[in-house]
């Protein structure tokens, strides 16, 4: 207990309270100091090459959990750990990858707020703008910049020839996987 009668037990309150009111902005440091890029966690990359293995544990010792068999996938850093980052994929999935695995261009995969519906590609960042394309669910695009709420995108698109189609254009930032709610970029 405290001995109240040498002021220990108000001093302790004091000090608490002051604690208290310094940690939500100390928070940030902290959680920086473990974060050996600096950079803030948790982030969306991309693969880098083809094939990765993603491991169970942030080294070379560890077992392969899954291998990628294609580059530019969006994946989202949630870890750091020395030059292994822990990625989290679309479906959820987590493993750890080399650092000199992952690139900073920002992919994504379109995500229709309306299950299993298409999403207008739009000339501009507007509801009323011409759609230059629909895009199905799970396709990949590369982010180009988000304003909180529109991404400018390209879509690319290869038929059975190996001949490929590109638009660009502008996506609701709430239906894609690779950028966060009301985050901002260019």
């Amino acid at each position: 207990m405290f001995d109240t009668r040498r002021g220990s037990f108000p001093r302790f309150i004091s000090g608490l309270l002051m604690l208290l009111a310094v940690l939500p902005t100390a928070a940030p440091a902290l959680a920086q100091a473990n974060n050996p890029s600096g950079l803030p966690l948790p982030r969306f990359a991309s693969t880098r090459s083809e094939p990765i293995n993603v491991r169970v544990g942030p080294g070379q010792k560890y077992e392969i959990a899954w291998t990628y068999v294609q580059a530019g996938i969006p994946v989202e850093i949630v870890q750091e750990f020395d030059t292994w980052r822990k990625i989290r994929d679309v479906e959820g999935d987590e493993g750890w990858v080399h650092q000199n695995l992952l690139a900073g261009t920002r992919i994504g995969f379109v995500q229709p707020v309306m299950g299993g519906a298409e999403v207008p590609l739009r000339a501009s960042a507007a509801d009323d703008a011409a759609a230059r394309a629909r895009l199905g669910p799970g396709l990949k695009v590369t982010i180009s910049e988000c304003d909180g709420t529109w991404c400018e995108v390209t879509a690319s698109q290869q038929d059975q020839s190996q001949r490929g189609a590109s638009y660009s254009g502008y996506v609701r930032q709430e239906e894609l996987w690779g950028v966060y709610p009301d985050e901002v970029f260019d």
